[in-house]
């Protein structure tokens, strides 16, 4: 499999979607959609998508009878596996004999089965028409990779973005091998990312950093609307915007006034592991 090296830029195709959420089995009408598949008590293995070709990349396959089975009702063949880091509830079901013949993609070699080691720019493609940007963002484990997803035959796609346990709705994951530097460098960089990429991450903890994010900024009206999406929903992975984490996650906006009032923090640095060791602590 070809690995191409090119320049990371935030211009793709992008459309609006307003402010309406849309639940993920509504777009699956797309060229290219996502197929969020639940595993163990709260995380997320995925099917990216390409209809026309009927092929399919596996995020964080963990549990690999469940994506296959997934994957069988789409009609789909997998033809790729892609791992956000080595934690064993994302890469422990990686095996060289669960996808026969299709690449396993991920950022170091303590990734089971790994056959392609990706690093921060590089790209490839599924199915042709699905064009994936790996994006570095070291910190919760120093082999964090986010993968930007946009399709080439589906222009309006807004894309989207496949955060592992770097970026949740309305949090961060904690800080396992890294440092706030790192942290705040990682979620700098998915700031930039067009505003309205799809955020599909590795656990469903948003109630819980919804709670917290209340603590700490209780009249953000950007937290107001999160909480309506909470109550109505469920599954929340594939429902927000790169965009909507820059107006609620209080991990991406640590220049705000009320963030830095709630961490008396100076640096941006200084606020995030505060704010972390905040959020560790958090018992709402």
């Amino acid at each position: 499999m070809l690995l191409i090296r090119i320049p990371f830029s935030s211009s793709f195709p992008r459309t609006i979607l307003a402010r309406k959420l849309v639940a993920p089995s509504q777009t699956r009408f797309r060229k290219m959609h996502v197929i969020p598949v639940p595993v163990r008590e709260d995380n997320y293995a995925y099917l990216l998508v390409d209809k026309n070709a009927k092929k399919a990349a596996a995020i964080d396959p963990y549990d690999v009878p469940k994506v296959k089975a997934a994957a069988d009702e789409a009609g789909v063949e997998i033809v790729a596996a892609i791992t956000t880091h080595h934690h064993f509830d994302h890469s422990g079901g990686n095996q060289a004999t669960a996808f026969p013949n299709a690449p396993i993609y991920g950022g170091s070699k303590k990734i089971p089965a790994l056959t392609d080691l990706v690093k921060h720019n590089d790209a490839f493609c599924i199915a042709e028409t699905i064009h994936v940007q790996c994006i570095a963002t070291p910190c919760h484990t120093q082999d964090s990779i986010c993968y930007h997803v946009t399709s080439a035959s589906d222009p309006s796609h807004p894309g989207g973005v496949f955060t592992g346990d770097t970026l949740f709705i309305a949090g961060c994951g904690r800080f396992f091998e890294g440092t706030p530097s790192e942290m705040h460098s990682s979620l700098s960089l998915l700031s930039h990312l067009p505003p309205q990429t799809i955020i599909y991450n590795g656990h469903e903890y948003t109630s819980s950093n919804l709670a917290f994010a209340k603590s700490v900024d209780p009249n953000n009206p950007g937290v107001k609307r999160l909480e309506e999406l909470v109550r109505g929903n469920k599954c929340t992975t594939g429902l927000t915007t790169i965009e909507d984490e820059k107006e609620w996650n209080p991990f991406m906006r640590l220049d705000d006034p009320a963030i830095r009032s709630a961490t008396k923090g100076s640096s941006p640095n200084e606020i995030m592991g505060i704010l972390r060791d905040m959020k560790n602590n958090f018992k709402g």
